[in-house]
């Protein structure tokens, strides 16, 4: 790596350049992307017993009784026999008792992800024949892998965990009913969250109906769970940091050990060149993203990609710093009134949150 250069008006202030997004182009084989279909770093140590149900909400209680439950039942050898040689030797298959798919029903931040990791953990399942992923995460292994294959591959799982389902795609919507009826014949037990269909801006929560209608001839296959409560995340949280400048930004860079520093039209551009699915791994290894001359969006394909980069980066809790435009002003009008509004909510969300992490990057 080459000597840093002065950032203007300073002295030199470490001796390597930051990493750059726009330089990597990570290839991931297929078997990692299945490897890394697990609870993100956020949930890596969630549990049952660390989520704390609301005292005026009954509803949360059951949740977490009735998970539970979900989890012991799945204790069973697979029923296909799938797996059984690695961790049920001798037992004869057990099929699971009612609905082999839950679907859990409530607004933001009740903590559906929370207890989907949970139920992950606490499924008596290797690792290995345990999934967990985004909607996005599940569209984007099979455009790697291909229909089929992902069939196959995730035939033999006791469990797959869909995080945010996400219905403003009718060809996806189509694509992923057809894969999960596949996988429920095969034995395979599922458990998702969702996300509101548009038109349903501010009804803060889904609602199972909608889940059920438009997946159609999966709905007997999932048992509606209802979590009440509160946004959690609307209580007491500090407001977003301003941007900051350019030379702020390259200073803190420069000064963090695995930060990556990158002009924020250029990494859009350089998006458009890396397939979603490796952007997990286009930051392996960086501990911080700095961003100068952060601007609007331009087009909607650029947004959706950026949204993607945002659900990683906060997967992976990697702080953002950057310099230009507030978060808050990335997408235009026309796209938070469109059909995607919820994604580009989720993604100013997420955004705004890593800022307020990388706060002490800047020197006071």
């Amino acid at each position: 790596m080459s000597s840093s250069p002065a950032v203007p008006g300073q002295s030199p202030i470490a001796e390597t350049a930051p990493l750059s997004l726009c330089a990597l182009e990570p290839h991931v084989p297929a078997d990692r992307l299945v490897a890394e279909m697990v609870p993100p770093p956020r949930f890596d140590t969630v549990r049952f017993d660390t989520y704390v149900p609301d005292p005026d909400q009954p509803s949360q209680v059951e949740a977490v009784k009735v998970l539970s439950g979900f989890a012991t039942g799945l204790g069973g050898a697979h029923p296909t026999g799938a797996g059984k040689r690695k961790w049920f030797v001798g037992r004869k298959p057990a099929p699971v008792a009612g609905p082999l798919g839950v679907y859990l029903d409530g607004g933001y931040g009740v903590g559906k992800t929370h207890l989907l990791a949970s139920l992950w953990h606490a499924t008596p399942a290797a690792p290995s024949l345990k999934a967990f992923g985004t909607f996005v995460e599940l569209t984007n292994l099979v455009g790697a892998l291909g229909f089929q294959q992902t069939v196959q591959t995730l035939s033999g799982h006791r469990l797959l965990c869909i995080d945010e389902f996400e219905l403003d795609d009718p060809g996806d919507t189509v694509l992923v009913s057809s894969l999960l009826s596949r996988l429920v014949e095969a034995g395979v037990a599922l458990a998702a969250t969702s996300n509101t269909l548009p038109g349903k801006l501010g009804e803060g929560r889904f609602a199972a109906a909608d889940f059920l209608r438009e997946i159609q001839g999966l709905s007997s296959h999932f048992r509606p769970l209802r979590i009440d409560g509160e946004d959690y995340r609307h209580r007491g949280l500090p407001e977003a940091p301003a941007p900051y400048s350019d030379e702020q930004v390259t200073r803190a860079a420069y000064a963090t050990a695995g930060a990556s520093l990158d002009d924020f039209p250029s990494l859009l551009d350089h998006l458009a060149r890396v397939h979603p699915s490796r952007y997990g791994a286009l930051t392996d290894g960086v501990r911080a993203v700095c961003l100068t001359d952060v601007q609007p969006v331009p087009d909607q394909s650029t947004a959706l990609r950026l949204v993607v980069l945002a659900d990683r980066l906060y997967d992976r809790e990697i702080p953002v710093l950057a310099a230009g435009l507030p978060f808050d002003r990335l997408f235009s009008d026309e796209m938070l009134n469109g059909g995607y509004r919820k994604k580009y909510f989720r993604a100013i969300s997420r955004l705004t949150a890593l800022a307020r992490d990388a706060k002490g990057l800047v020197a006071q």
